[in-house]
């Protein structure tokens, strides 16, 4: 009975913003991310492209020679973007700061899609556990939202040009906020995202030797996938079908997919954790346990649990009680290639 209840509660949850998500059609903008390359104007070439920066994802991620200056004040920090969008609002980076009492650890954490507030209940409570909470708004959400849009189709949408170029700059920006927060006194940067942000959180990871924690909940491995099987993502799929399969969306799609980097994500410095839902109608379980296998078979041993929630149930209790404990107990444990007091033995 409680689990048919919170599975219709999470059914309404996943329609509840129906009525702004607009089949709008395919879009490739190639000229957002690939200005460098002779772009024939086809889907193929688009995929080629794509294809080609995921090879070379650490320039495609890559931080800029001149990084902003960011202006600290009171709880926030903000910085201007590196990657310029045409949108002044979302060129200025904005990250709310919660403080614990004492520490040097802080974590950036990533917002799921559509984000209209911050996890402030999230914040207060890892600040109590002596964790630095800085959240930081991703493109296009929050005070970076596209004047008179009512949804973040510019982070996440059929323009697939528009995706990559969102989802890139998501990543340089949280690459480019860890480098301001080791400037604060931070010794330790750790990420935590959510949902979509769980993406935007293990590419920094994978692609930021800086980062040695990374927590991610509501993930798997291929964005294509995500947004091709789960039920908020049923109008991108709608606005492709037709025009694309899912084996062009995963190329058109592969410098965003953590299945591209189960290698940089297994690199023996980064503990990695993954909280899941098994009920999830968003970003589906087998998706979720396939990346599980994927991070395994790249020699990587990630903190893996499983909640019986669904995808927005996720904020109930207990579910939000246990996830937050998971996560607080994983970052702050010892960083990996740390040798605990009074432990100076070899590592075997």
């Amino acid at each position: 009975m409680y689990y048919r209840w919170l599975d219709r509660w999470d059914e309404h949850r996943l329609r509840r913003r129906d009525d702004v998500k607009q089949v709008i059609g395919l879009a490739l903008d190639a000229h957002l991310v690939f200005p460098a390359h002779e772009y024939a104007g086809t889907l193929e070439s688009f995929c080629e492209s794509a294809e080609l920066a995921a090879a070379s994802s650490e320039n495609f991620f890559s931080l800029t020679d001149l990084i902003a200056g960011a202006r600290v004040d009171g709880q926030w920090i903000r910085f201007r973007s590196t990657i310029p969008t045409g949108i002044a609002e979302n060129e200025m980076v904005h990250a709310k700061v919660t403080r614990a009492a004492s520490g040097d650890h802080a974590v950036i954490v990533f917002h799921h899609w559509n984000a209209t507030s911050r996890s402030a209940s999230l914040a207060r409570f890892l600040a109590r556990q002596g964790l630095t909470v800085v959240e930081i708004a991703m493109p296009y959400h929050l005070e970076r939202a596209r004047p008179g849009a009512h949804f973040a189709d510019d982070m996440l949408g059929p323009n697939l040009g528009k995706t990559l170029q969102s989802v890139r700059q998501a990543v340089v920006d949280g690459r480019q906020l860890i480098r301001i927060l080791q400037d604060m006194g931070f010794r330790h940067v750790s990420v935590l995202g959510i949902s979509l942000g769980s993406w935007v959180a293990g590419l920094v990871a994978a692609h930021d030797p800086l980062v040695r924690k990374a927590c991610l909940f509501l993930s798997a491995g291929s964005l294509a996938d995500m947004v091709w099987t789960g039920g908020a993502t049923r109008h991108i799929r709608a606005s492709l079908d037709g025009k694309m399969g899912i084996a062009d969306l995963r190329r058109a799609w592969s410098p965003l997919s953590l299945a591209t980097y189960t290698a940089r994500l297994a690199r023996p410095s980064l503990d990695v954790q993954l909280l899941l839902a098994k009920r999830d109608r968003v970003v589906l379980p087998a998706l979720s346990e396939e990346f599980v296998g994927q991070m395994r078979g790249a020699g990587a041993s990630p903190f893996v649990k499983w909640l019986n929630c669904g995808h927005y149930s996720l904020t109930l209790p207990p579910y939000a009680i246990s996830a937050g404990l998971d996560a607080a107990r994983f970052l702050n444990s010892k960083m990996p290639g740390q040798v605990p007091a009074g432990d100076h033995g070899e590592r075997l």
